[in-house]
């Protein structure tokens, strides 16, 4: 193995244990919607998804009705709209019952799937739009008003319109659109030329068609989604992630949990969006590929949301970031009553809190386990092995035919202990970006994967993520890293929730700031300084604290970091002008 990797004894191989492959076989199906397609015939008549409502309304489909409305689907666009194999259509509404169908018809077509958050202002839509060359949109009925503005100028030929409660009971669905037509004004007017996606799937049932036929051609390095990020330091880049990233991610995610999945038996909530790569890979395709039933819910905020699903249903898995799980534990309905079924609950998206991981284990009695990764990755790179190796605030280790390597500035590793940036490589990489070559061959060096996340790893081979490169702050020559100050900030009693950054400063080159959302009104920035005291030294004490109702947030829930610096530094601008 090359120099880069000084780790290529994979030292974390020893934590595995019994209930992990260190090398698995190279996935069975060629193509996602083979994987699909079997499923769908393996588990036939169980339910797949179940969309909850807040109130508790709810609607399902079994794997046989999935497989039927999405090959239905993949005929209408092939044989109705006459697109070809790698064409792109967008994906753009919450969970909800239309998601799989649409996205899994999409890949029978032999399509690439550009997922689109709901969220994206029209500019944001319409930057997706024409940068993938998207032919066709399917979304929610909420968003359509932001679509009419953004398709001028795009490639979009035809638009197919959903609803939240698509496919539900007639009489249920009737009255949850009703609501949020009429009643929450959540349904805008808008003058879009579009077909219903029951209309669409009618179309599609008509015309006929070998479905296989149209995914035959696909192979592992077929391209499948196109996954964009990057917003956050730029213009926003489509990830091009093809079926054998997608299938060896969903293997290596598997085998990370082999001991706590059982086929045909697992309930996963899933309150992540599925337009996000995290709940995407592990939530909808691996839990589908499981024959696991998933309880979908459109939008986690408030988290009251969430009360029906876990109260009615016998729910074994979680997946969330550290804010979701943070808002849970201060519900009493949660404390009081958690789900008594819990196998485990995943963390990922932003660094778990440690005060976080520790109450919520204490409340259900199931593991919190943290892992890491990144859109470019499929996303899992690491995670924490489900056994008696495991160590709690790290990232634990890399997945199965996962290499990683830490490097310095200048490109080279650095020794075991010391800080460095996280470097991967295995068959879950990104082929690169969707034609940009330039900022491909940034991130992608002889085969790796450069993070931009400073890690360390220990000697046997335990990661855990410092912070990211960009988003350290350098005190009187000092590296401080945000994460370390905000993880200490949220173990008082009296944080909600902390986030923390580098700020100009005269005297030090920079200082750090803390912006703290209380959970105790008392709380005090004497009191948090004092608690801050007895966990860090001084030059990582935050300068200054100040109290926020709430902080910036990705629809995912991660606390944007970027947004409060932009602030800071359009403040310090001002003053210095």
């Amino acid at each position: 193995m090359d120099a880069l990797n000084p780790y290529h004894l994979r030292p974390w191989v020893g934590q595995y244990g019994s209930h992990i492959s260190a090398e698995l076989p190279t996935p069975a199906h060629p193509s996602l919607a083979a994987m699909a397609s079997a499923a769908c015939t393996r588990f036939a008549a169980q339910t797949a998804f179940t969309t909850v409502m807040p109130n508790g309304m709810y609607g399902s489909l079994s794997y046989g009705q999935v497989q039927e409305k999405s090959d239905h689907f993949a005929r209408y666009l092939r044989q109705v709209l006459g697109l070809a194999a790698g064409d792109r259509v967008a994906i753009q509404m919450p969970n909800c019952l239309s998601y799989p169908v649409v996205l899994l018809g999409v890949l029978k077509a032999g399509c690439v799937a550009v997922n689109t958050n709901p969220l994206y202002t029209a500019s944001e839509m319409a930057h997706q739009f024409k940068d993938s060359g998207a032919k066709v949109v399917v979304v929610v009925d909420m968003f359509a008003d932001k679509l009419e503005q953004a398709l001028p100028g795009t490639d979009v030929k035809h638009v197919v319109i959903t609803r939240v409660p698509e496919f539900f009971p007639a009489l249920v669905g009737g009255i949850v659109h009703a609501v949020m037509k009429y009643w929450n004004e959540l349904v805008p007017r808008h003058g879009v030329q579009a077909t219903a996606l029951p209309a669409a799937l009618t179309q599609g049932a008509a015309a006929g068609g070998e479905v296989a036929s149209y995914s035959q051609g696909l192979k592992h390095d077929s391209l499948a989604l196109l996954q964009y990020t990057g917003g956050t330091t730029g213009v926003a880049k489509g990830a091009m992630l093809t079926h054998g990233n997608l299938l060896w991610n969903m293997a290596q995610m598997r085998a990370m949990c082999a001991s706590h999945i059982d086929e045909g038996q697992e309930v996963v909530l899933t309150a992540l969006p599925l337009y996000h790569i995290f709940a995407f890979t592990v939530n909808f395709l691996c839990m589908f590929e499981a024959g696991a039933r998933n309880i979908l819910v459109p939008s986690p905020r408030p988290i009251q949301n969430l009360q029906r699903a876990i109260e009615n249903y016998k729910i074994t898995w979680i997946t969330g970031v550290n804010t979701l799980y943070n808002a849970l534990l201060g519900e009493e309905w949660f404390t009081a009553f958690p789900p008594k079924h819990l196998k485990a609950a995943g963390g990922g998206g932003a660094a778990m809190h440690h005060a976080v991981v520790e109450r919520f284990e204490q409340v259900t009695g199931a593991p919190l386990v943290e892992g890491y990764g990144l859109t470019e990755s499929s996303p899992v790179v690491c995670f924490q092995p489900l056994n008696a190796q495991r160590q709690k605030d790290t990232i634990g280790v890399p997945a199965p035919m996962t290499d990683v390597g830490l490097v310095d500035d200048h490109g080279q590793p650095v020794a075991v202990g010391q800080p460095g940036e996280l470097v991967v490589r295995g068959p879950q990489v990104m082929q690169g970006y969707w034609q940009r070559p330039e900022a491909s061959a940034e991130v992608l060096k002889d085969g790796w994967l450069y993070t931009g996340d400073v890690a360390v790893m220990d000697a046997h081979g335990t990661f855990k993520i410092v912070d990211r490169k960009k988003d350290m702050i350098l005190v009187s020559g000092f590296n401080v890293y945000p994460n370390e100050i905000e993880d200490a900030l949220s173990r008082h009693d009296g944080v909600l929730e902390a986030a923390v950054i580098g700020v100009p400063d005269d005297k030090t080159g920079e200082a750090v700031r803390a912006y703290v959302v209380k959970r105790d009104e008392s709380l005090t920035a004497e009191a948090l300084q004092a608690h801050c005291r007895t966990l860090l030294t001084g030059y990582k004490l935050p300068a200054r604290i100040e109290f926020r109702d709430e902080l910036p947030k990705t629809p995912v829930g991660k606390i944007l970091r970027r947004d409060l610096r932009a602030e800071v530094l359009a403040a310090h601008k001002k003053t210095k002008g």
